[in-house]
């Protein structure tokens, strides 16, 4: 009965999982990419025990529906929260411009690559379609 409830949960944490993923292996410093992530972390922390104080829910009920009953414990700690602990996270502003810029290397690298694809043939066709053989 366990396995509906974590396909379901899986399934409502999937965006915010990719939207991690894509930071992680897409932000070019390893310094900015620990900062964003714990950023994502303490945010969807605040909102978890907000929702727990707010309602009152006991973390056992919650227990069935993770993967890891240590992530639970680690993200609701006790239940003995300080009030900069929970409560509102604002929405992050829209910005046009993008969050990170490749480095010199990676775009030197792109650059390369997309170069290499309009490579002239090492062996061109001979005109009388027979291949160019003997």
């Amino acid at each position: 009965m366990t396995r509906p409830r974590i396909t379901t949960v899986h399934r409502l944490a999937a965006p915010g999982i990719l939207a991690a993923r894509e930071l992680y292996t897409g932000c070019p410093g390893d310094v900015l990419r620990v900062a964003a992530l714990v950023e994502i972390a303490a945010a969807a922390a605040t909102l978890a025990r907000t929702v727990v104080r707010l309602r009152h829910l006991d973390p056992a009920v919650i227990t069935p529906h993770v993967t890891d009953p240590t992530d639970l414990r680690a993200v609701l700690g006790r239940g003995q929260w300080l009030p900069t602990m929970t409560g509102h996270v604002p929405a992050p502003r829209h910005d046009r411009r993008p969050a990170h810029r490749a480095s010199a290397s990676v775009r030197r690298r792109q650059a390369r690559r997309a170069s290499a694809t309009e490579q002239l043939p090492l062996l061109p066709a001979s005109s009388d379609g027979s291949g160019g053989g003997r």
